[in-house]
């Protein structure tokens, strides 16, 4: 839980940057509108997939470790 809060943060910013940023934008792009639904919510949705991913893989393997055996080791 403690990375979700900056991913959040962090697609929030970018989403209201990219939104901030259409009119100078809209010049580059042929037959895409800048403010295209598609876009602006598929982006952010994969890239905080991403982030659930590579927040998940490491606490699952720190799951399956031994609490006594970690504690050894220090």
């Amino acid at each position: 839980m403690q990375g979700l809060k900056p991913a959040l943060v962090g697609v929030a910013a970018g989403l209201g940057t990219a939104i901030a940023l259409t009119r100078f934008i809209r010049a580059l792009l042929y037959d895409v509108s800048p403010t295209d639904a598609l876009t602006m919510m598929g982006v952010p949705l994969l890239v905080f997939g991403i982030v659930v991913v590579a927040l998940v893989m490491p606490a699952l393997r720190a799951s399956r470790v031994d609490p006594i055996a970690a504690l050894r080791t220090e």
